[in-house]
């Protein structure tokens, strides 16, 4: 399988992000998006990790299926929330005889029932990165938030912050923003600062306006005027979609055009736009 550091040396990645399924039906239908997007040869795949880790067993079930039934190399995201050390190392153990070689070390959010709560035995993301290096030769990959984080008290340290974790990871893949400016902003600011790791765009094709502008609430991203009057001249739902396709489309042209390393598409476990995606910017296929 492939190191995703070793991916990106040699050239420009492009690949897709799923949440862990948590019914049959749901593990079917995740099935079936998978097979629909492999033509598509995807550099890696990955998995996402649920608040407070409550979806670590989905997750890692997930991931080794990938391993054991795709030839995508898939990518594990972990969280610092609700972790030992002692759990963390059973869990990159069970990745690493498996061959699983790439993981996303993230801070993570609490879970929204605080009786779920469990400690941990990380402050911070570096502390995890640090942990996963002694002990695994893994691929390491970082969160990075173009506008900012939610919790961040003002840009520049969010920058600051990004740039010490990239500093001991390998790249980052960032959150879904909506302006190229966005996305070289970051990229200059970490250049300022003598950090010059491949940072992946994040993408979200807009398919259902409420719901990912509750999503872009959440993590910060601000949801730019432009788009909004955009999609509101589409009259039917079809409409919209097509029209939110298009725009990240053209988010993706310019995104390459302005050198980035990849792209990185938030899926919502389902195909259908991130192919016709590739299809209107004319990605090669496997």
């Amino acid at each position: 399988m492939a190191r995703i550091a070793d991916l990106l040396a040699a050239g420009r990645t492009f690949s897709f992000e799923f949440s862990p399924p948590k019914t049959v039906q749901a593990q079917i239908s995740l099935g079936h998006t998978i097979a629909e997007l492999a033509p598509l040869a995807p550099s890696f795949v990955s998995v996402t990790y649920g608040a407070g880790g409550t979806t670590r067993e989905f997750t890692r079930d997930v991931v080794l299926w990938v391993r054991k039934e795709t030839s995508i190399p898939p990518m594990a995201h972990l969280t610092c929330v609700g972790h030992s050390r002692a759990e963390i190392e059973e869990i990159i153990s069970t990745y690493v005889e498996a061959g699983v070689e790439n993981v996303l070390a993230l801070a993570g959010d609490p879970p929204k029932d605080s009786a779920e709560a469990r400690p941990s035995d990380y402050a911070y993301a570096t502390d995890l990165i640090e942990h996963v290096r002694s002990i695994a030769k893994m691929s390491i990959g970082v969160a990075a938030h173009p506008e900012g984080h939610p919790r961040s008290p003002d840009l520049a340290t969010d920058r600051r912050h990004l740039a010490t974790k990239l500093q001991q990871a390998d790249f980052a893949v960032t959150q879904f923003f909506f302006d190229v400016e966005h996305y070289q902003s970051l990229v200059n600011d970490l250049a300022d600062l003598g950090v010059h790791k491949p940072v992946l765009p994040g993408i979200m094709p807009v398919t259902n306006l409420a719901q990912v502008e509750r999503m872009a609430q959440l993590s910060g991203a601000a949801f730019p005027g432009w788009l909004r009057e955009r999609l509101e001249k589409g009259a039917t739902p079809e409409e919209v979609r097509d029209i939110g396709v298009e725009a990240a489309t053209e988010l993706c042209a310019a995104l390459l055009e302005a050198g980035a390393p990849g792209l990185h598409f938030y899926t919502l476990n389902k195909s259908t736009a991130t192919r016709e995606i590739y299809a209107q910017l004319g990605l090669p296929v496997g």
